[in-house]
């Protein structure tokens, strides 16, 4: 009876031992299953470029599926009205230019002396006008000249006189030179003149239109000899940086993860590859939100669009590839912890 009893406990004691050991095994060979996977598409910024005025295509410079680089010529548009109105804009405002210089710099020598000449001829006629009239009145007394040589001689004094004080007006003006107001209007119209001259300037060079970003075409909207406007977009260009996949995270598993926490990336098309990525931004507001939220059961269906960047040195993700993000949530405690 007691061998018995001994062999009961012994088989007892085996079998919690085995028991043991297989939780023991269970335990450290099965998966972790701390990774938060998601499942989404990889997404990219688009951006269609316009002309900023109305006219017809001449060239479209790219295709696609082409690269393009931030800054590159890419369509051009006719540019004939454009040129000739810089042309009358750059010449009007060399003729104001010269007008002010003009002004600014004042008379010359020689218009100077020469309204001095002027002047001093005009006064010796003067002069002489006076003589003979004094020389009229003199002769009066005596028969030889008559009263209408006296009006006569009054006369020439008057006419001399009013060309010398003409004269003298003329030369004092060279002297002095231009008004201050002539001055500042002709300044004036001279930088209102080069505002226009650069608005014709810019206004040509919208006629060529350039990428403003790297990226693939992705589509050709216009074509040479289609009318272009501000309105109309001339190519989709899909741009190569940032790439990132557009995933969904319950509301349950929202507080375990934040910006910035890491990521891998797989996708069907490169099984064997992992492209490091990393959480870049959560939205703060639900989708598929039902109208009212009244049970915890509704509330964990609540799902938040997280966009995980991707690094993609290869140039292997593209647009609406599938992809499988695995999240670490035990990296990201110890991150949170530390």
């Amino acid at each position: 009876m007691k061998a018995r009893r001994r062999f009961i406990a012994l088989t007892a004691v085996a079998s919690l031992g085995l028991a043991g050991a297989l939780l023991y095994w269970w335990v450290r060979s099965r998966p972790v299953t701390n990774v938060l996977t998601l499942y989404g598409n990889v997404d990219i910024w688009e951006v269609q470029p316009a002309f900023n005025d109305n006219g017809p295509v001449s060239r479209m410079l790219v295709v696609e599926g082409e690269r393009v680089r931030k800054g590159e010529l890419i369509a051009r548009m006719d540019d004939l009205r454009y040129a000739a109105r810089l042309a009358a804009a750059t010449h009007t405002a060399a003729n104001l230019r010269a007008v002010l210089l003009r002004l600014t710099h004042g008379s010359r020598p020689q218009e100077i002396a020469q309204a001095k000449a002027t002047m001093d001829g005009l006064r010796a006629v003067y002069r002489n006008a006076e003589i003979n009239y004094a020389r009229t009145l003199a002769l009066i007394p005596q028969g030889i000249a008559s009263i209408q040589d006296r009006d006569d001689a009054r006369a020439q004094v008057r006419a001399a006189d009013a060309n010398y004080q003409a004269a003298l007006q003329t030369y004092s003006l060279a002297v002095a030179g231009p008004r201050r107001e002539d001055i500042i209007a002709a300044r004036n119209a001279y930088a209102a003149a080069l505002a226009a001259a650069a608005v014709a300037a810019r206004e040509l060079a919208d006629t060529r239109l350039r990428s403003p970003a790297n990226g693939v075409v992705e589509d050709r909207i216009l074509e040479p000899g289609d009318m272009a406007s501000p309105a109309t977009p001339v190519y989709t260009i899909a741009l190569t940086s940032p790439l990132w996949v557009r995933a969904y995270i319950p509301e349950r598993d929202l507080g375990r993860i934040a910006p910035g926490t890491p990521a891998q990336i797989m996708t069907d098309s490169y099984p064997g590859r992992r492209y490091r990525g990393w959480v870049g931004y959560i939205s703060p507001t639900a989708e598929f939100t039902p109208k009212t939220v009244e049970t915890p059961e509704l509330r964990t269906q609540l799902v938040y669009q997280v966009r995980i960047y991707a690094c993609n040195f290869r140039r292997e993700l593209r647009l609406g590839m599938p992809a499988t993000v695995h999240i670490d949530l035990s990296r990201h405690a110890a991150a949170g912890s530390g």
